[in-house]
């Protein structure tokens, strides 16, 4: 199959419109017998730079391969890895279709038919997050994660707010994002070490170096996301002993094949690891679970955002059940596209 055309789509949940942080790029690849497949990834693009990266890409991606999943992944013309990543899923999205299989059929199997999800919380005040998180521990999602804000106090307020919610079960991450020195990350951990946590993650606005010293002076797990672009970078984790655990955002490794060399190497190295990268209206999600229901290394809970139990641009939704989703049987991604639902969302 042939790539014949390209379509870009800037959608919004949040309705935020150009500037929300929620904004997500969907992708449709066209072959030249008329078949289509779907990829979504985040995105930092405005509406109006839609129509021109699209001239610009299409004669360079038309009459290739959609088979050809290496050599896309090394085109100069897709280094952004977030769109290489919305790309890469639509063209798996059209080999699965071609094949009469879901994905993870053909990347070793489906090891696991459910998969276990972690609740990200938006980022609100105590008396906000405490009902929220309760609610979502009261659907199943016993795994949650705070996003830091970088005040330390304010954070500090809501991941006991959250902790207190649903104390005694509850696996408690925090998302760091890169937003604390050094002196701010180690306070941060002296106290998250009287509140049982499963992982701080990217705690550092800082390097590697940095996360490994910080890692023999607390007994806090910490992990590592934004840092991992490639195998290769958690092969260095690992020789530093840097952290404990590993989040591998699709949308910074530059794809789904890319994510699983990543979860490979875990494999090897003896880390446990989970995924990011479905926050999105459901395409993206389908692509993560996939790929996560066919590593065995992949047995942490799966990020997912708390506005995915209600927005999505397909026909059909998986049900969530205990915080677990099953896998979607059909082709490809295993999910079909409602074009009136992307006009829901559609940034202009």
């Amino acid at each position: 199959m042939k790539i014949a055309d390209l379509d870009f789509y800037l959608l919004d949940p949040a309705g935020g419109g150009a500037d929300s942080p929620e904004r997500t790029l969907l992708v449709r690849v066209v072959t030249a017998d008329g078949r289509e497949g779907w990829g979504e990834s985040h995105c930092v693009w405005r509406a109006s730079e839609l129509a021109p990266r699209r001239e610009s890409l299409l004669p360079i991606l038309a009459g290739r391969s959609v088979s050809a999943v290496e050599e896309l992944l090394e085109m100069e013309a897709l280094a952004p890895p977030a769109l290489r990543a919305a790309i890469e899923m639509a063209c798996w999205d059209l080999i699965g279709r071609l094949s009469r299989q879901p994905l993870c059929r053909m990347w070793g199997g489906e090891y696991r038919p459910r998969v276990p999800l972690a609740m990200r919380l938006p980022v609100a005040p105590p008396e906000r997050a405490a009902p929220l998180s309760r609610e979502f521990d009261e659907r199943g999602f016993h795994t949650q994660i705070v996003v830091a804000t970088g005040n330390l106090e304010e954070d500090m307020a809501a991941i006991s707010a959250v902790r207190d919610a649903a104390p005694g079960r509850m696996k408690l991450r925090v998302d760091g994002r890169g937003r604390f020195a050094v002196s701010e990350a180690r306070e941060l951990c002296r106290r998250l070490e009287r509140t049982a946590i499963e992982m701080l993650i990217d705690p550092l606005d800082s390097g590697l170096e940095g996360v490994a010293e910080l890692a023999r002076q607390t007994s806090v797990p910490l992990a590592i996301s934004a840092a991992i672009r490639s195998p290769a970078d958690i092969l260095s984790l690992w020789r530093r002993g840097a952290a404990p655990h590993l989040v591998i955002d699709i949308a910074v490794v530059g794809g789904l094949w890319p994510a699983r060399q990543c979860a490979i190497v875990a494999a090897a190295t003896q880390l446990p690891a989970s995924l990011r990268g479905g926050a999105g209206l459901g395409v993206a999600l389908a692509g993560m679970l996939q790929l996560a229901a066919a590593v065995p290394n992949l047995a942490l809970a799966h990020e997912y955002a708390s506005y995915q139990l209600h927005e999505d641009v397909l026909r059909d939704r998986s049900t969530v059940v205990d915080g677990t989703v099953s896998i979607d049987q059909g082709p490809g991604l295993g999910v079909e596209i409602d074009r009136a639902r992307i006009e829901k969302y559609l940034v202009t």
